[in-house]
């Protein structure tokens, strides 16, 4: 069984949901090609030839895969998908955006979101706001699958793969790119953060949000998120947003400041490795999944906190 990992990247830069949508693409079997297209891929295309695991690069070069445009994306995969049993990417907006028109034009049956890989044709995926484990098991001739990537590690590098060019698909012209309005931030992009600091409605204000979670997060090198209550009450802007409904993350820390632990928060953080909670109300359901938790005024607390930081160096 071959195996078709199509990379996230930006620019040069590879992204940090391919390196772990790849380890799940191993996991389906081999070999494992990755497809890097764009309009000037090569930097993206060397760094994914470097990862442990990976036999060949293809890199598809032109305008038309500047923007992750469904359209000529799909054209593309379907012109290789012959030679492939199964197609994998994250479950990124550019994954969720392309597989499933591949999986429409294939005429399959796409399993989306997937944490684990029980074997090539079964896979687990949370349901229920993570509340429960559905296990599917796949008879489509070929699986098209977008990947939970904070369920998996990253694969690391080691490898040499072979790079090489294939030829740009015909466009099929259905769809045109118009603009983007990025957010630009030095902080680390909160998919990807190791440390991630977040804000709930207790926060009282957007002025207060800045003044309490910003500085934190500076000392800490952190990446900021919110709480839906957070954003919707307009303390924070929708790209923070952790949880269900926003980004599930798995950073190495993740510290959440006047978050009562919502069952859909709970199911885009869960998985961090460790969970610091600051919260009031000693009755939070935050405080069931966190490592550590304060009970406490977190207006009080976090000035404390930053205080004993700056004592380490911090």
């Amino acid at each position: 069984m071959a195996t078709l990992l199509l990379a996230d990247h930006h620019e040069d830069t590879l992204g940090d949901a391919t390196v772990k949508a790849l380890t799940a693409a191993r996991e389906i079997g081999g070999p494992v090609h990755v497809l890097v297209a764009g309009a000037s891929p090569k930097g993206a295309a060397e760094a994914a030839a470097k990862l442990d695991g990976v036999e060949k690069v293809l890199v598809a070069s032109g305008e038309q895969y500047a923007h992750g445009l469904a359209e000529p994306f799909a054209a593309l995969i379907l012109g290789l998908m012959d030679g492939y049993d199964a197609l994998v990417a994250s479950s990124s907006t550019t994954g969720k955006n392309i597989l499933p028109r591949v999986a429409a034009k294939l005429d399959v049956m796409q399993v989306s979101d997937i944490s684990k890989v029980v074997a090539p044709d079964t896979f687990e995926r949370p349901v229920y706001a993570g509340n429960a484990i559905q296990t599917v098991k796949s008879s489509e001739p070929k699986k098209i699958v977008t990947v939970r990537t904070a369920a998996f590690q990253a694969t690391g590098e080691g490898g040499s793969a072979a790079i090489e060019d294939i030829s740009a698909a015909a466009d099929p012209g259905v769809s045109s790119f118009v603009g983007e309005d990025l957010t630009k931030s030095d902080r680390p992009e909160l998919g990807s953060a190791k440390i991630i600091v977040s804000g709930g409605r207790a926060m009282g204000s957007a002025e207060k949000f800045r003044e309490v979670i910003e500085p934190l997060a500076d000392q800490l090198g952190a990446a900021i998120g919110a709480s839906r209550a957070a954003v919707d009450s307009g303390y924070a802007p929708n790209d923070q947003q952790v949880g269900q409904t926003g980004k599930v993350v798995a950073p190495d820390l993740y510290v959440a400041l006047g978050i009562s632990g919502a069952i859909q928060h709970l199911a885009g953080m869960k998985d961090s490795k460790v969970i610091v909670a600051i919260n009031k109300d000693e009755e939070a359901p935050i405080f069931q999944v966190a490592d550590y938790g304060l009970v406490a005024d977190l207006f009080t607390a976090v000035p404390e906190l930053r205080e004993e930081l700056a004592k380490i160096g911090k």
